[in-house]
């Protein structure tokens, strides 16, 4: 496995199941109720783009320090998110039904095409910014992983799961429980961790 795939993947994997039970979901599934679907979709695409570009631009910027104390910081940054998404785990569901009354008076009276795209673009870009998806990102990059596949990554799992909120929201909802999606998360999170914390170990033997 190249390492650019590796890093895509590495980012893929870490921002689904931060990020279903998340904004990012629920913000497209209620959207999705008042406006057509595909304005949504590509409204939100679209704001992932910008949201997963600066993240990986400023892992890269992180990533110019020492190398060490990067590396031990990006390695605490996945810890310190695995315990979020556990903690948080528990009160998912409640979560979930406040979100979906926020963003319901964000979303207004329905719209159209480029009302609906630009609606959901904005919503979406002031709703993710500092996100733990956002900083796990960064954390990819800071990590030493290359960026333009982290970016790639990143933005391809935000785009899933925005797809799914919009085409299949109600039905996972019914179906998946949040709080299992959460404690998957913060698994791959533990992993990530592990990862980065061996790779400081045989640095520092080699």
């Amino acid at each position: 496995m190249s390492g650019a795939f590796a890093a895509a993947l590495a980012a893929f994997a870490v921002i689904i199941p931060v990020e279903l039970p998340d904004k990012t979901f629920i913000a497209t599934l209620v959207l999705s109720t008042r406006y057509r679907p595909l304005p949504v979709w590509a409204g939100a695409s679209a704001a992932f783009v910008i949201q997963s570009a600066v993240a990986a631009a400023a892992g890269g910027v992180i990533a110019l320090l020492p190398e060490l104390p990067v590396r031990i910081a990006a390695a605490v940054l996945f810890a310190v998110g695995a315990v979020l998404l556990a903690r948080g785990a528990r009160s998912a569901d409640d979560e979930e039904v406040e979100q979906e009354h926020e963003f319901e008076s964000k979303a207004g009276a329905a719209r159209t095409g480029w009302k609906a795209f630009g609606t959901t673009f904005l919503v979406l870009f002031l709703a993710e910014w500092g996100d733990l998806s956002q900083l796990l990102t960064a954390g990819l990059v800071a990590a030493g992983r290359p960026a333009v596949p982290v970016f790639i990554g990143s933005w391809l799992g935000l785009v899933l799961v925005s797809g799914a909120g919009v085409l299949l929201g109600r039905v996972i909802l019914r179906y998946v429980r949040l709080q299992i999606v959460r404690y998957v998360g913060a698994g791959v999170c533990v992993v990530l961790a592990t990862v980065i914390a061996v790779e400081i170990v045989v640095s520092a033997l080699s």
